[in-house]
């Protein structure tokens, strides 16, 4: 299932109840949506993306540690906004969170849109999409190595390393990705992917993309797996069943139900809807 994010808010008790509950119904993962710092759109007007100031973000890697303390679930984020942290610190953070979660966290990145949260973090809007690609080579080598040195354009780590290195050598990284530049970069770097497009909506002419980069490093593109997202919504559990099959015959490996913006009130609303689906799913 995917975190509500934006429905929440800042009540322990909401995540926990929601936490608990998901697990006893029996979902597998929990994803995770990312942002810092939200934008004052009555000081910089419209910021091209869909939150701003007033919409709560739970942190990802805090949010998950803390789930992991009472559940079985496994955590994947969908997407970290990798280009705006510090390497190290980021592969750190993953690898506790792949320690304590027992070896089944899928670290997801991606460039992001918020210009405003790259600044606030001193990080470049501008190189984005480069400083990622030579981040996931990075993340890998600290995940993988115990003295670890790189001199490159965004990363310059002398004879260092992670102690403890996570349970997974390295942990899966997944792209989110949109662009066709964005998909063949998947295709080239990532373990899985997070697609935009849906079955029968552009997904086939995504995965061609995504093909065609794997096939320029010579990967095999059937390797690359990746995560289907279905919305609850007026259609009812019904239709969510309905969606997932279509991943499913899609080749999905993993598929995620999503229950923001359906109108739901409160944490109840929430699980009872999470209910309702599971007993079709699950």
């Amino acid at each position: 299932m995917v975190f509500p994010q934006t429905e929440l808010g800042g009540d322990r008790g909401a995540v926990r109840a929601y936490g608990q509950a998901v697990a006893d119904l029996g979902y597998a993962h929990v994803a995770a949506y990312d942002h810092v710092v939200g934008a004052d759109t009555a000081v910089h007007g419209d910021i091209g993306g869909p939150y701003d100031v007033h919409d709560t973000f739970h942190e990802p890697l805090m949010l998950f540690a803390y789930l992991a303390g009472f559940t079985q679930l496994r955590f994947v984020t969908s997407i970290l906004i990798g280009p705006q942290r510090q390497t190290a610190l980021l592969a750190k953070q993953a690898a506790e969170l792949d320690i304590v979660s027992g070896g089944t966290f899928r670290l997801g990145l991606g460039i992001g849109w918020n210009r405003v949260e790259y600044e606030a973090l001193g990080h470049s809007f501008a190189e984005r999409g480069a400083f990622l690609e030579e981040q996931v080579g990075v993340l890998r080598q600290l995940w993988t190595q115990e003295s670890v040195t790189v001199d490159s354009r965004f990363h310059h780590i002398t004879a260092a390393g992670l102690a403890p290195l996570p349970v997974q050598r390295p942990i899966p990284i997944w792209l989110g990705a949109f662009a066709p530049a964005a998909l063949r970069r998947v295709g080239r770097i990532a373990d899985g992917w997070f697609p935009m497009a849906r079955p029968g909506g552009g997904l086939d002419e995504a995965l061609e993309l995504v093909a065609q980069g794997a096939r320029e490093v010579g990967r095999d593109p059937s390797t690359i797996a990746f995560e289907g997202r279905v919305d609850f919504s007026a259609g009812g559990p019904e239709l969510v069943a309905e969606h997932a099959g279509r991943w499913r015959a899609a080749g999905a490996s993993h598929v995620s139900v999503n229950t923001m913006r359906a109108g739901l009130e409160d944490v109840d609303a929430h699980i009872a809807a999470l209910t309702s689906v599971a007993a079709l799913l699950l």
